[in-house]
């Protein structure tokens, strides 16, 4: 499973497995980084190649992604919403699911709190995959933390790789979800 925290400047990835009883391993952890002085269409290029390099060396099943959502930067919305176009369009590419996840949900997923901050996640995706280290920068760890949360939050390939049921926390969540929407 492949999580991808988007952005221009660093790009988190993070690929982890996911075993039937939601133990997990790190496979890789890293950032792609474009320099800020470099054209959006070089920059974009650049995280491109990037991710083609993680998906051909380890050839992840899903792809999760934090969701863009709305910030006062309109620079910073912008540039995190193209980074992830850019990875949504080559999971697509490559035939493999993909999904999106707020911060808020993968906060939650991961801490127990939606509103956990990065030293926080930083700590439990650390405990999760029983590293010795925090993984950093932050973009990492949360990379992990989105792959993380995607292969526990249910969703339909994610279930196929646990051992196809929802736990009772799934289905909580799977269920708030339902009614948020409403």
């Amino acid at each position: 499973m492949l999580g991808i925290d988007p952005g221009l400047t660093r790009c988190g990835v993070g690929v982890v497995d996911v075993a039937a009883d939601r133990s997990a391993a790190l496979v890789h952890v890293g950032v792609i980084r474009t320099d800020a002085d470099l054209a959006i269409e070089l920059r974009l290029a650049g995280i491109a190649s990037g991710i083609r390099e993680i998906l051909d060396s380890h050839r992840p099943d899903v792809v999760a992604v934090e969701r863009v959502f709305a910030q006062h930067n309109r620079s910073t919305v912008m540039g995190t919403a193209q980074a992830s176009g850019i990875a949504l369009m080559l999971a697509g590419e490559r035939g493999l699911p993909a999904a999106t996840h707020t911060p808020t949900e993968v906060k939650a997923a991961i801490t127990g709190y939606g509103s956990a901050d990065k030293r926080q996640v930083q700590t439990m995706v650390a405990r999760i995959l029983r590293l010795d280290v925090l993984p950093q920068p932050a973009d990492a760890a949360d990379a992990l933390a989105l792959a993380l949360c995607h292969a526990w939050r249910g969703a339909p390939q994610a279930r196929a790789a646990t051992g196809g049921s929802l736990t009772k926390a799934q289905q909580a969540w799977r269920d708030a979800e339902r009614r948020a929407r409403v």
